[in-house]
């Protein structure tokens, strides 16, 4: 029986407008009712996602930046995971060696040396998968961002390293070409200390090695005294196999990657099929019972 439900954002909670559908909270809401504990796990920063999912009124414990920051209903932070100053060296040396732009996640915001530079690479990806992005509503949501102060333009990262009173959690790194990031990411997986993911194809999601949502999520129920195999995790991407690797009940969006798809128990619709409201309306109805590990 499902007590605990873990549930991704991007591709999976979210629209690509980043809303929630009313049939998703009407869903999330009666698993509340049933006494099923509803967890975010995302890799977006704390700030970032309780300013999406707070709109619609949902109380619920986050697991922040692939797992580096954990905070409870009352949103106190529960846990950090920061890399260290040698593993923000040897990642820095990586990204630049491969020419690799990238942002710093850090508890209080996430950082930029160019906003311009972010929105160029975020419209080449979005082209180079066939879509058609429309760039002045892009340009529109990155400003938008800047001026909710989530994003910061930094003229250089090192002042961000060099402040006692924050902490590095993620790097996110991006680009289009494919070759670099796979580089990049054979020398990165040679580092021990580091969690390397993706959450989407043109990107890499750096964390330390305790940073990982299925890591996260198994603290999270050895502390609400539920076992894993009585919870599910929904997710699309990557950054989402650790806690889909480790639950009773793995759901794979309709949109997910085929890695995703290829270690679910379930498939579930789309992020524009209400595919999260369908997998936790099946819960509901006991119609996954049987699909536990």
């Amino acid at each position: 029986m499902v007590k605990l439900i873990a549930i991704d954002m991007d591709g999976t909670l979210l629209t690509p407008e980043h809303s929630i559908t009313p049939r998703t909270i009407l869903a999330i809401n009666k698993a509340f009712e049933q006494g099923i504990q509803v967890v975010i796990a995302t890799g977006r920063a704390f700030y970032e996602a309780h300013g999406i999912v707070g709109e619609y009124d949902l109380n619920l414990p986050y697991i922040c930046l692939n797992g580096a920051q954990v905070r409870n209903e009352q949103h106190e932070v529960i846990s950090n995971y920061p890399l260290n100053s040698e593993l923000i060296t040897q990642a820095t040396d990586i990204f630049k060696s491969e020419d690799l732009f990238y942002q710093v996640y850090t508890d209080h915001a996430i950082y930029t040396t160019s906003i311009e530079r972010d929105i160029d690479i975020f419209i080449e990806l979005a082209e180079q998968s066939g879509g058609s992005p429309d760039v002045e509503k892009i340009r529109r949501l990155m400003r938008d961002r800047l001026t909710k102060t989530s994003l910061k333009e930094v003229s250089d990262y090192r002042e961000i390293y060099e402040r006692e009173d924050e902490e590095v959690l993620k790097f996110l790194a991006a680009s289009v070409s494919k070759p670099k990031l796979v580089r990049a990411k054979n020398y990165l997986n040679e580092i021990d200390d580091f969690a390397v993911s993706a959450s989407s194809y043109g990107n890499i999601e750096l964390t330390h090695t305790s940073a990982q949502k299925g890591i996260a999520l198994e603290r999270m129920s050895e502390n609400l005294n539920i076992d894993l195999k009585d919870t599910m995790a929904i997710g699309d991407n990557l950054n989402d196999i650790s806690m889909l690797k480790r639950v009773g009940t793995a759901v794979a969006m309709g949109n997910a990657t085929s890695e995703v798809k290829a270690i679910a128990d379930v498939v579930t619709g789309t992020n524009i099929e209400d595919g999260v409201a369908s997998a936790i309306e099946n819960v509901l109805n006991n119609e996954y019972e049987n699909t536990a590990k």
